[in-house]
């Protein structure tokens, strides 16, 4: 199963769009879910995959555990969620001259972003098919490496001794 989800704040339509227009073109036979905030005025409704506007934290992750792939904005929870999962997650910003957004955070951190296995990072609508279609190659090889959810110790001891010995 592919979950796509757009978040909870604002509408990202260009992404629900390029999802379905995929979907018809190169993969007629997944199923995908999206959770899909649509606009308050001529929302997109995808034509080959179901939509809810919201979820129930309960409903939200039952899907993440099931799903192989999300879908997303370049959000950073849902970003660390699927990593930390070990899930592939495939990521489209959101851009500012499109009105999806106050301004273009999501852009810089698909730049800022590295390398890493099982994230794969569409730079818009026309990039994503590529994105895509590699990101369910990889999963269809192997899965994702897990994401610590922990911070490195050497960063943490870095850390607590910092802070230790500015205490006065």
């Amino acid at each position: 199963m592919i979950f796509l989800t757009t978040g909870t704040q604002l509408p990202f339509d260009r992404l629900v769009k390029a999802v379905d227009e995929w979907a018809e073109s190169a993969q007629p036979d997944c199923e995908i879910f999206g959770q899909v905030l649509s606009p308050p005025y001529d929302p997109y409704r995808p034509q080959n995959f179901e939509t809810r506007t919201r979820l129930s934290p309960t409903e939200y992750a039952d899907i993440f555990e099931r799903t192989q792939l999300i879908i997303s904005h370049a959000g950073m929870g849902t970003i660390l969620t699927a990593l930390t999962q070990g899930k592939q997650i495939c990521i489209m910003p959101r851009q500012f001259k499109y009105g999806e957004h106050r301004n273009d955070h999501q852009l810089a951190t698909v730049e800022r972003l590295g390398d890493y296995a099982g994230l794969h990072k569409a730079r818009d609508e026309d990039d994503l098919p590529k994105r895509l279609d590699d990101a369910l190659k990889a999963r269809s090889v192997s899965g994702s490496t897990m994401l610590n959810p922990f911070a490195a110790t050497d960063f943490t001891d870095t850390l607590r001794t910092f802070i230790l010995s500015s205490e006065k």
